[in-house]
């Protein structure tokens, strides 16, 4: 039973919200936000990574940085740049990229529903990123950026949802990258009513992005219920923005792997250890991208190879069943000898969505020894390991398109 309500967004002017609308906080180091910036007053990075108005080398996890965030908005809202809307409404949020749209219906969720296992998890969280998070919450006194949330589609929230969409949006336009961004408000009560009767049926919620938003904002609603002795219940910072998806409409990229080197053994030396257990194939780039699970591919010295086990896997275990699994214990593990892949060194991730040349880029480049890439992970997959309380290795999921900032924000202070 998904607790899902309303809320009062504080949004852009409508002839803004291109201007506004910004790439995630996570996305972007300080300096590629303060490029992306540059010249343009009304970006919501000037919120979410504030450190590009302070001097160059600020620490983005130092006290000044969440103040001038919060400077930043109250100037956007003194400027009437921002507004709240008077009425709570739930907003339904398109994205189409490359022809394909997915929809999701943008509300608050309470933050208790996390600590009691009603939003389910698959990646682990760092308490440095979390903190960082909890601080420009609390300073802000918002919820800045939206979760990315999925829950198994329903029948009749898809057909409330189409049926807002046949108004004309308050927000349309294509970002600078292609993807075009849709906004439509539900401001019908009733609607809003059915809507949030229809996600007390929906078991679960399944975090797609924002693992560590999610984990901060459960922190910020717990902090300000133990501190407040007048607490009822109903108070904002009980809540938290996500943008929720039918599962049936996400699309999941590969999440490739580069590694810096051989393990001190020579390209030949390599290639014998990897054909213990797989056969290993020199294809042409045009027919090497894996196109089913146990496909594997390989960028090594300016040729790439594709690669099946030579054993068949099969698991009752979600995790253990997952390629980039296989390949952790079959080469990363055994023959390159990389153990913790959230702490190595000699190991990056490269998301699906920069292409395959990305890979042999990198490798050609001298950066990087060798590439693997992989068949992407199936929200079946996401959606089994999440319901049996297990975690993906780290770097799994790629999710694309990505949510764009600035065009809703809930305030916790309500």
């Amino acid at each position: 039973m998904i607790i899902f309500r309303p809320f009062r967004a504080i949004r852009p002017a409508k002839q803004l919200a291109k201007e506004v609308a910004s790439r995630p906080y996570d996305v972007l180091n300080s300096q590629e936000a303060k490029d992306e910036a540059e010249g343009n007053p009304y970006s919501f990075l000037h919120i979410v990574k504030p450190e590009i108005d302070l001097p160059d080398h600020t620490d983005p996890y130092d006290t000044e940085v969440y103040q001038k965030g919060k400077q930043n908005f109250e100037g956007f809202l003194n400027q009437q740049t921002f507004s709240q809307d008077k009425q709570a409404s739930f907003y339904i949020y398109r994205l189409t990229m490359d022809g394909k749209s997915q929809t999701g219906i943008v509300g608050c969720c309470h933050y208790q529903q996390y600590y009691d296992g009603l939003i389910k998890k698959h990646e682990l969280t760092r308490t440095a990123k979390e903190n960082d998070r909890v601080n420009h919450v609390e300073v802000l006194g918002a919820n800045a950026e939206p979760v990315f949330f999925s829950y198994r589609g329903q029948p009749e929230i898809d057909s409330i949802v189409s049926r807002i969409q046949e108004s004309s949006p308050v927000y349309d336009f294509v970002a600078d990258d292609g993807i075009r961004h849709e906004l439509w408000v539900s401001h019908s009560q009733r609607e809003n009513e059915r809507i949030s009767q229809l996600f007390l049926e929906v078991p679960s919620f399944y975090v797609a992005d924002g693992h560590h938003r999610t984990a901060a904002a459960a922190r910020v609603g717990q902090r300000r219920k133990d501190n407040n002795p007048n607490h009822t219940g109903d108070e904002e910072y009980n809540f938290f923005m996500t943008v929720a998806f039918p599962d049936h409409q996400l699309k999941i990229f590969d999440y490739n792997r580069v590694v810096k080197d051989l393990n001190g053994m020579t390209e030949d030396g390599f290639i014998h250890e990897l054909s213990k257990s797989f056969h290993l194939e020199k294809t042409e780039f045009s027919s090497v991208k894996p196109v089913r699970i146990r496909e594997f591919a390989m960028y090594l010295s300016g040729q790439w190879y594709r690669m099946l086990p030579k054993t068949s896997y099969a698991s009752d275990d979600p995790v253990a069943d997952l390629d980039v699994t296989i390949l952790s214990e079959l080469i990363l593990h055994p023959i390159l000898q990389i153990g913790d892949l959230r702490k190595s060194e000699r190991i990056d991730f490269v998301g699906g969505i920069r292409g395959l040349e990305e890979l042999s880029r990198r490798v050609d480049s001298g950066e990087m020894a060798v590439a693997f890439a992989l068949f992407p992970v199936s929200m079946e997959q996401l959606l089994a390991i999440a319901d049996a309380g297990e975690i993906m290795p780290p770097k799994t999921t790629w999710f694309e398109p990505k949510l764009r900032s600035g065009l809703f924000v809930h305030s916790i202070e309500d």
